[in-house]
C-alpha cells in the first residue's frame, strides 16, 4: 500500500492549454452509509473516475456496480456542495451518453465488477451555477481505491485495482526498548494483513511438564582430550611446519620491572618532546599572526593618513561646504603668521611696513579668490538643496517591523509632492526639442490652474509667453532668463502649503499662527531668530550670537579650524551610542568645548604616548561603568583607548602619580563645566516635553 496521501493519475483531455488536475478523494462516509448493504450483499464494486468539467480535474470513488444513478447523482452533488437538479452525467465515449434515466443502475450502463467506469460532470450552466473544483475534507486520510501496475514480463503491464480497508480496531502493544542514552523509545510494530497461520500436524508442542521442570545446579570439570602424533613404523609426520624453541634467559621480577621502567622513560622523553615541539609552533603561529595583525594595522594606519591627507587636498582645491572654507580660512591664517615672523625676522623699519602692506595685498587676493570658490558652492549647493527638499517632500511614510522589515504608506500629500517634483525636473532639463518643452509648459499649466492667485496668475502668463516666442522661433538663448523667472515661481508655488500639504512640515516659519515660536534676538546681526540658530555653550550664561555670526566673526578674526575638533565630537557621541547607556553630557558639548579640553586641559597630546596627532586621539572613559564626561575621560591614542578599556582595576594598572595627575585634570574639567550637570538633570526631566529648546537654558538658575 502506498503511503502517499494523494493519489495522482496523469490524463489527457482535449483542451492542451488547460492542465489536468489530479485528484483522489477517500470516502469514509460512504462507506458507512453503505457498510450495512456491502456487508449483506457483498456485491461487486467498480471504481468510478469522475471528470469535473471545465477544469479537467478527475475525482476517484468506488461504487457499487448496482447503485441507481439517482442516489450517485445525490452523493457526488453533497460533495460537490451543489444541487443535483444543476448538474448534468455524461460518458467519455464517443457518443457522450448523458444518464438521464435516475432509476437506471450502472452495469446497465456498461459498468463492469472490479473494472474502471469514467463519467464527466459538468453544471448546466457555467455562468449561473459555476462548478468548482473539488477539495477533500481530509487530506491527512489515504485513498480508498489504488491502481497498481504489475510487471508480467515480456514488457507486459496490467493494472489491478486493490481496494483499502481500514482497520476499525486499535493496534495492539507489541513492547518494545528504550535507549538508555538518550531515553529514545523504540515500539516494536506489526504490519496490517495477518500472519499464516501454521497447520497442525497433531504433534503436542506445549505441555506442563517442560515449562514446569525441576532444575539441579552441579559443578562439573569438563575434559579436554588431546593427542599427539609421532613418527613411526608405518606413519609419517612432515616436520616442514616445526620450529625449534630454545629457552631465553631467566629474568626475576625486578629485572622486568627495570626494562618496563627504561622503556617509559623513552615513551615520556618522546612524548615531552610532541608536547613541546607542539607549544613552539602555536608560539610560532601566534608570533606570525601578531606580527601580520602589526603590519596590517600599520598599513592601515598609513592608507588612512594618506586618504585623510588626499581628502584635505581635495576639500582645499574645489571647497563645498562651510567646514570646506574653515579649512581655507585656517590654512590662510596659518600661512599669514608664517610670512609675519619671517618679515618680523629678516626686515626692519620702512622695508618691514612695505613687506607688511604687500602681504596685507596678497591676504586681500586670497580672500577675494576664496569669497568666488564660495559663491560658486553657494550655487551648487543651492541646486542640490532644492533637490533634497523635493525629496523629503515627496518621500512616503515607513514603519520599521521587529523583524527588519519596513512597510511603506503613500499619502495624498506626497503624491502630489512627487508629481510636483517630476515638472520642476522637466523644467530645468536641457536639449529639449520644441514639442517637447511645449508639453512640459502645458502640464506646468494645467497644474497651476487648479488655484487661482496672483502667483499661479504670473506663472501662467510667463508659460503663455514662452510658448508664444518658441513659436515665433526664438533662439534658447534669449529664453534662458525666462525659463529662470518661471522656474523660481514654481519653485515658490512647490514650498506653498495651501499648493503642496507637504511642504508645511519643511518649513523653518510654521503656517499656524497659534502655534508657539521660541525666538532670540541677536545682537550682533540685530535680528529675531529661532532657538535653532543658536549654539549654547557649557560654560555660556546667556544666548550670545548666533551660529552666522560665530562663524563670521572666526572666518574675519580667529580663522580656527573646528572641523578637527568637530570630528573628535562625533567619534565620542558615536561610542556613546554604543554603549546604550542614555548618556547625556557628551551631547550638550560643542566644537569650542572639545578644543578647550584638547588644548588648555590635556595639552594637546596623548597623557602615555604624547602623540599629538589629532586624528589619531580619542577622549575615552575614565572608568568605564560610568557615563562619559569632561571629568570621566582621558585623552589616548586609539590603541591605548582600546588597551585602557579593558581593564577592570584603574590603581593597580597605573602608578600612584599617574592618577593623581588625571583626578587633577578632572578637577579642572569639574570646574571649567560646572553647569553640565544641572543641564543633564533638567534634560531628564523635560525630555518628554515637545516644545524643548536649549537655548530656553539661559532662563534657568544655576
Amino acid at each position: 500500500m502506498s503511503d502517499d496521501k494523494e493519489l495522482k493519475e496523469i490524463i489527457t483531455t482535449s483542451q492542451p492549454q488547460i492542465d489536468a488536475e489530479t485528484s483522489t478523494i477517500p470516502q469514509n462516509q460512504f462507506k458507512n452509509e453503505d457498510q450495512n448493504n456491502s456487508s449483506s450483499n457483498q456485491e461487486p464494486n467498480a471504481t468510478i473516475k469522475f471528470l469535473l468539467f471545465p477544469m479537467n480535474q478527475i475525482v476517484t470513488f468506488a461504487f457499487p456496480i448496482s447503485i441507481q444513478v439517482n442516489d450517485l447523482k445525490k452523493k457526488i452533488s453533497s460533495e460537490l456542495k451543489m444541487e443535483p437538479s444543476n448538474l448534468k452525467f455524461s460518458l467519455t465515449n464517443e457518443m457522450q451518453t448523458y444518464l438521464e434515466d435516475d432509476s437506471k443502475k450502472l452495469w446497465e450502463y456498461g459498468a463492469e465488477a472490479n473494472g474502471i467506469f469514467q463519467i464527466k460532470v459538468e453544471s448546466i450552466d457555467q455562468k449561473a451555477y459555476p462548478l468548482k473544483p473539488y477539495e477533500p475534507k481530509e487530506k491527512f486520510q489515504s485513498p480508498d481505491v489504488i491502481t497498481v501496475q504489475v510487471d508480467l514480463g515480456n514488457n507486459q503491464l496490467k493494472e489491478i485495482i486493490v481496494e483499502i480497508e481500514r482497520a476499525s480496531n486499535r493496534k495492539p502493544f507489541l513492547g518494545g526498548y528504550r535507549n538508555r542514552q538518550t531515553s529514545t523509545e523504540f515500539l516494536n510494530a506489526s504490519t496490517q494483513t495477518k500472519r499464516p497461520q501454521k497447520l497442525d500436524n497433531g504433534i503436542q508442542k506445549f505441555c506442563r511438564d517442560t515449562q514446569t521442570i525441576v532444575s539441579n545446579h552441579v559443578k562439573l570439570q569438563t575434559r579436554q582430550d588431546m593427542s599427539t602424533q609421532m613418527t613411526k613404523p608405518g606413519v609419517f609426520v612432515s616436520r616442514i611446519e616445526d620450529r625449534l624453541l630454545t629457552p631465553k634467559p631467566y629474568q626475576t621480577a625486578e629485572q622486568r620491572l627495570s626494562i618496563i621502567e627504561k622503556n617509559v622513560v623513552i615513551i615520556q622523553k618522546y612524548f615531552r618532546r610532541w608536547l613541546a615541539k607542539r607549544k613552539f609552533n602555536l608560539l610560532k603561529l601566534a608570533y606570525e599572526q601578531r606580527v601580520a595583525w602589526e603590519k596590517d594595522k600599520e598599513n592601515q594606519r598609513i592608507k588612512d593618513i594618506e586618504s585623510r591627507r588626499q581628502n584635505d587636498i581635495n576639500r582645499r582645491l574645489k571647497p563645498r561646504t562651510r567646514d570646506d572654507f574653515e579649512i581655507l580660512y585656517a590654512a590662510l591664517e596659518k600661512w599669514r603668521l608664517e610670512e609675519i615672523e619671517k618679515i618680523n625676522a629678516t626686515k626692519t623699519g620702512a622695508s618691514r611696513k612695505a613687506a607688511l602692506a604687500m602681504l596685507v595685498d596678497q591676504e586681500a587676493e586670497l580672500i577675494a579668490t576664496i569669497e568666488r570658490y564660495k559663491i560658486e558652492a553657494n550655487k551648487e549647493n543651492k541646486d542640490k538643496n532644492i533637490q533634497i527638499l523635493l525629496e523629503k517632500m515627496s518621500q512616503p511614510k515607513i514603519w520599521k517591523a521587529k523583524d527588519g522589515s519596513t512597510t511603506e504608506l503613500d499619502t495624498p500629500y506626497n503624491i502630489r509632492a512627487r508629481e510636483l517634483k517630476d515638472i520642476y525636473n522637466s523644467l530645468n532639463m536641457n536639449f529639449l526639442t520644441q514639442d517637447e518643452r511645449l508639453d512640459v509648459l502645458l502640464t506646468l499649466k494645467h497644474t497651476v490652474k487648479e488655484h487661482d492667485c496672483k502667483l499661479t496668475q504670473e506663472i501662467i502668463a510667463l508659460i503663455d509667453r514662452e510658448a508664444d516666442l518658441l513659436m515665433r522661433g526664438i533662439k534658447e538663448e534669449n529664453l534662458v532668463g525666462l525659463r529662470k523667472r518661471i522656474v523660481s515661481l514654481f519653485l515658490q508655488y512647490i514650498k506653498t502649503p495651501q499648493f503642496n500639504p507637504s511642504a508645511a512640515r519643511h518649513l523653518k516659519v510654521p503656517q499656524d499662527i497659534n502655534e508657539k515660536i521660541e525666538s532670540f534676538y541677536c545682537s550682533t546681526c540685530q535680528r529675531y531668530l529661532a532657538s535653532t540658530e543658536f549654539q549654547i555653550s557649557s560654560s555660556s550664561s546667556k544666548v550670545g550670537k548666533c551660529r552666522s555670526c560665530r562663524n563670521l566673526e572666526n572666518l574675519a578674526l580667529k580663522r580656527v579650524d573646528y572641523t578637527k575638533f568637530k570630528f573628535m565630537l562625533t567619534r565620542i557621541q558615536q561610542e556613546e551610542q554604543s554603549y546604550n547607556t542614555y548618556s547625556r553630557i557628551c551631547f550638550l558639548l560643542t566644537e569650542r568645548d572639545i578644543q578647550y579640553m584638547f588644548e588648555t586641559i590635556w595639552n594637546s597630546q596623548s597623557i602615555l604616548s604624547s602623540n599629538n596627532d589629532i586624528y589619531q586621539l580619542h577622549f575615552v572613559r575614565w572608568k568605564k561603568d560610568e557615563e562619559w564626561s569632561p571629568w570621566n575621560t582621558i585623552l589616548l591614542t586609539l590603541d591605548e583607548a582600546e588597551s585602557h578599556l579593558k581593564l577592570t582595576n584603574l590603581d593597580l594598572s597605573y602608578g600612584d602619580q599617574f592618577v593623581k595627575k588625571i583626578k587633577q585634570k578632572h578637577v579642572m574639567a569639574r570646574n571649567y563645566f560646572n553647569k553640565l550637570p544641572n543641564i543633564s538633570e533638567y534634560l531628564t526631566r523635560k525630555q518628554s516635553q515637545d516644545d524643548f529648546r536649549l537655548p530656553s537654558l539661559t532662563g534657568i538658575k544655576i
